[in-house]
């Protein structure tokens, strides 16, 4: 009997959107650095909250990364997976034209520790504050913790595979 071959992970593109980059090369920069990037919350609506220090991603602007259709319907943490998944296509030089013809052989494969809470969050005080027919169509999807994984491979046409590698919060 003969050995199986040996697999081989292949990384072909790296995307980041970190609170201490927005590209790969500024977010080794930072690592290799040892650039620190816990700072006060200056997120609005965070006031109040017990937490002061957070490591934030500032600037990210999601209308810049992000078609409009996919705004309204998507939370902050799925606009960074969006906009992360460009930047690792862009840089596998992975184009639409390399996988128009052949959508199956594509998945998506991402990790979350949660969902879309600040959309939920949003959400759920609509329901309580004024009814559920004030609540949002996409509150079904938007919060899920694979939402990322789906709005990626639905904005690119990717048919293939897709899973989740989730972990929850102890």
């Amino acid at each position: 009997m003969s050995e199986p071959h040996p697999r081989r992970a292949v990384v072909t593109g790296i995307g980041v959107v970190a609170p201490n980059g927005t590209s790969t090369e500024t977010f080794w920069k930072s690592v290799v650095d040892g650039v620190s990037v816990l700072d006060k919350v200056t997120r609005e609506g965070c006031e109040e909250l017990p937490l002061k220090v957070a490591g934030e991603i500032r600037g990210f602007e999601p209308a810049a990364a992000v078609e409009e259709r996919f705004l309204v319907q998507t939370d902050r943490f799925t606009h960074f997976a969006m906009a992360a998944a460009d930047l690792a296509l862009d840089d596998a030089r992975l184009g639409r034209a390399d996988t128009d013809g052949s959508p199956f052989d594509v998945g998506v494969v991402t990790a979350a520790g949660s969902g879309g809470g600040e959309f939920g969050q949003r959400e759920l005080q609509r329901l309580w504050g004024k009814g559920s027919r004030y609540v949002g169509p996409y509150q079904s999807i938007a919060w899920f913790y694979a939402a990322s994984t789906g709005q990626i491979s639905i904005r690119r046409g990717f048919k293939g595979p897709c899973s989740v590698v989730a972990a929850d919060e102890a």
